[in-house]
C-alpha cells in the first residue's frame, strides 16, 4: 500500500540529489545512469513481503528483469527468489540460484526482451551481506543493480533506492568492492498509468477536495526540499569535521546548484513574486 500511495504521488519520481557519499571509483564510469522503477515491480515486492516476511524483521529477495539503453536501466519486471538469512550473523545466507535459473529460462520464452539487470531487497537499508549477494548476482548479469524498496515508507520522497558496486581503492589500502548510488525514479508507461489508477481508487479519499491535495503536495514537497539540505548540511558537517573524505564530484555539484541560485534581491523579480502571491491569494468572485 505504501508503495501504491508512492507510485500516486510520482508517477515519474524526483531523482535523489547527492550521487553518493563514498570514495571515488576506480572501476572506470557506472554502466547505469539512472535506474527507473516501474509500478508493477513496487506492487510485486510488496506482495513478496506481505506474503513471506510480514510483520517480521526478515527481508526478501527477488530479481529485476528489463533493459538498459544509454545508461538508462528500465525495471519492467521482477520475480521472487527463495532467500534466508541468519538474524545473529548477516554473512551468513542462501540463495536458491537453481530456482531463478529456472524462473529466468521460463520468463525468456515469454518475452526475450527482458533481460537480468539486477535485483532487489527489501532492506530497508543496506546490508552486510550485499555485496556478497550481488558478487553472485554477478554470475548471470554482469553490472547488476541493486534496488532498495522500502515497503514501509516513513519519510518523504519515492520508496526505492538504487545502487551499484564498483571496486575502489582507499589510501593505504587494499582494493574492495562497495555500492556506488545511482540516481533512481519512478517511471510508467501510459498503459501502466491506466492500471495504477484503477488500483488507487480503493486507496484514495474521496472526502479531501482538490485545494486539500494540492496543498499537502506542496508541503510534502517543501517537506523534501528541507530534508535534501538538512543531508547536504550534514555531508559538509561531515567532510569539515573529517569523518568522511573529500568527494570531489558532490563539491562541484554543489557548487554548481549555488551558481544557479537566483539573486532574489531585485526588485523587479521581489515585484513580480508579489503580485503572483497577490493573485493565487485574491479570492475568485
Amino acid at each position: 500500500l505504501g508503495a501504491a500511495r508512492a507510485v500516486e504521488r510520482r508517477l515519474v519520481g524526483l531523482p535523489l540529489t547527492l550521487p553518493a557519499l563514498m570514495p571515488e571509483s576506480t572501476s572506470g564510469p557506472s554502466p547505469h545512469t539512472t535506474v527507473v522503477v516501474h509500478p508493477i515491480v513496487l506492487l510485486a515486492a510488496v506482495d513478496h513481503y506481505n506474503r513471506v516476511a510480514k510483520n517480521t524483521k526478515r527481508r526478501v529477495v527477488g530479481m529485476l528483469l528489463g533493459e538498459t539503453h544509454k545508461g538508462v536501466t528500465d525495471v519492467t519486471n521482477s520475480y521472487a527468489v527463495p532467500f534466508e538469512e541468519d538474524e545473529r550473523d548477516p554473512n551468513i545466507w542462501f540463495l536458491d540460484h537453481s530456482f531463478h535459473e529456472a524462473m529466468f529460462a521460463m520468463l525468456k520464452k515469454v518475452n526475450a526482451r527482458e533481460k537480468l539487470v539486477g535485483w532487489y531487497s527489501t532492506g530497508p537499508k543496506i546490508r552486510p551481506g550485499d555485496l556478497k549477494i550481488d558478487q553472485l548476482v554477478r554470475r548471470y548479469c554482469q553490472h547488476p543493480v541493486l534496488v532498495i524498496v522500502d515497503v514501509k515508507p516513513k519519510e518523504l520522497g519515492i520508496p526505492t533506492e538504487a545502487y551499484h558496486g564498483v571496486e575502489e581503492i582507499l589510501e593505504g589500502k587494499q582494493q574492495q568492492w562497495t555500492f556506488q548510488h545511482v540516481p533512481c525514479e519512478i517511471g510508467a508507461t501510459e498503459s501502466e498509468e491506466v492500471g495504477v489508477e484503477h488500483l488507487l481508487r480503493d486507496v484514495k479519499d474521496t472526502t479531501i477536495s482538490t485545494l486539500a491535495n494540492q496543498v499537502a503536495q506542496k508541503l510534502g514537497s517543501l517537506k523534501g526540499l528541507a530534508a535534501r539540505l538538512s543531508e547536504v548540511d550534514g555531508y559538509l558537517q561531515n567532510v569539515l569535521s573529517g569523518r568522511l573524505p573529500v568527494n570531489h564530484r558532490i563539491i562541484y555539484q554543489l557548487q554548481d546548484v549555488f551558481n544557479l541560485l537566483p539573486n532574489l534581491n531585485v526588485q523587479e523579480l521581489v515585484q513580480a513574486f508579489a503580485i503572483k502571491t497577490n493573485d493565487m491569494c485574491a479570492p475568485h468572485r
